[in-house]
Parts: C-alpha cells; sequence; structure tokens
C-alpha cells in the first residue's frame, strides 16, 4: 500500500522560510505527479505546486512562485517544499498528495488519489 507522510510544519515568522517533506512509501512512483496542497480555516483544498516524476516539470501558482520549491529525491523517495519569504497568508494546513499522469493546480483535490496527514504551518506577523 502506498502512503505518504509528511513533516517539517512549524511556526515561523513573516520572511521566514520552512522546508516541508512528503516521504512516500512503496513503489511504481515513476508515473506519478505530486501535489502540494494547502488549506486554511474556512477555505476550499487549492493545490499550489506540483511536480512531475516523470519528467521533473514543475507547476507553480502565482501565488508562490518565486517564493516556493517544489523537488524531488528519487533515491529517498521524498518530496520537498522550499517555502522562502513567508507571510501571514500562506500560514495553513498543507498536504502532499499523489496522482497518475499529469500534474494538475488549483481546486483539483478530487483528481489526487493517495494523500498524507497534513502538516501545520503558522506564519506569525
Amino acid at each position: 500500500e502506498v502512503q505518504l507522510v509528511e513533516s517539517g510544519g512549524e511556526v515561523v515568522q513573516t520572511g521566514g522560510s520552512l522546508r516541508l517533506s512528503c516521504a512516500a512509501s512503496g513503489s511504481g512512483f515513476d508515473d506519478y505527479a505530486i501535489g502540494w496542497f494547502r488549506q486554511a480555516p474556512g477555505k476550499e483544498r487549492q493545490g499550489i505546486t506540483c511536480i512531475s516524476l516523470k519528467n521533473s516539470n514543475t507547476y507553480y501558482t502565482d501565488s508562490v512562485e518565486g517564493r516556493f520549491t517544489i523537488s524531488s529525491d528519487d533515491a529517498k523517495n521524498t518530496v520537498y517544499l522550499q517555502m522562502n519569504s513567508l507571510k501571514p497568508e500562506d500560514t495553513a494546513k498543507y498536504y502532499c498528495a499523489a496522482k497518475q499522469g499529469r500534474c494538475l493546480l488549483g481546486g483539483v483535490s478530487r483528481y489526487f488519489d493517495i494523500w498524507g496527514q497534513g502538516t501545520q504551518v503558522t506564519v506569525s506577523s
């Protein structure tokens, strides 16, 4: 059974940095896309960045492009989300999720089959 486990969330000050990790157990991820989603209280879960494990292409929403970087370490079966220049509006619970095929961003939770349990990121002002 494939599982995803996130880690790295914590409280950080505005302008600070964090790196989240998404560790995958299992095999056969070559044709998968791994996305990072976030959900703030009362808001819809949104995909903010995604990486294709097939070709390493990466995708970002406007809200995080230039500040966040998604990357993968195939040897460790881990996908990372480096978050810089954090803002209070980045406060949310962050999830990684997997789907076969191409990356998707935005309100696309229903297309992702495998989810981690989430990790909380709080940016204090």
